[in-house]
């Protein structure tokens, strides 16, 4: 099943949690910073609880402590737009948002840069020519939603939480040390140098 076709079938809870997920991975380390700033909305995703207010919460934070780059800027401007009714609908066109930026903050920084197709065709299935860390971070938002289909029916639906976590944080470590090794090499996305 292709990325497109997950996130239209999850629910709420899976669009959600998938959101957010590709928000976190997007956050860049900064010093001083809370390094995990969206951790008190994933508890708001399981059913709901508190979304809107940890939305805010959220919101008002990174806008506080956040600088001027560009991929902070994007996400604080999607957790703005995100919906504050918990429900699939609004949640799903957000999520949407959410899954593409992610691939946009991944393909800046991919090594090869691949093509440069777009994120409808590579969340379609279309993934020829696409590098190592955009190929990584679709299979990572396809396991995401469905660890998070699989554990629908269960009992709070913890495994599902857990298997989501482990792969965001897995994520954010392998885009953080890429970055981290093109900020050394003095090399941003596009070719441009530091020196």
């Amino acid at each position: 099943m292709s990325l497109l076709e997950l996130i239209a079938r999850a629910d709420e809870r899976g669009l959600a949690v998938s959101g957010v997920a590709c928000l976190d991975r997007c956050l860049p380390a900064e010093d001083g910073c809370d390094p995990e700033p969206l951790r008190p909305l994933w508890a708001a995703c399981g059913k709901g609880a508190e979304w809107a207010a940890r939305l805010d919460a959220v919101h008002t934070a990174l806008e506080a402590t956040a600088g001027g780059d560009a991929v902070v800027a994007r996400v604080r401007a999607l957790l703005g737009a995100a919906p504050r009714d918990f429900a699939a609908e609004p949640l799903r066109a957000w999520a949407d948002a959410c899954s593409l930026l992610a691939l946009d903050v991944h393909r800046a920084y991919d090594f090869p840069a691949g093509d440069d197709a777009g994120g409808e065709d590579l969340r379609a299935g279309d993934g020829a020519g696409a590098g190592p860390l955009v190929t990584g971070e679709l299979r990572r938002q396809s396991e995401i939603l469905e660890s998070l289909a699989e554990a629908a029916g269960a009992e709070g639906g913890g495994t599902g939480l857990r298997r989501v976590l482990d792969l965001s944080t897995e994520g954010r470590r392998v885009l953080r040390a890429v970055v981290s090794r093109r900020a050394r090499s003095g090399v941003l996305p596009g070719g441009v140098s530091l020196t």
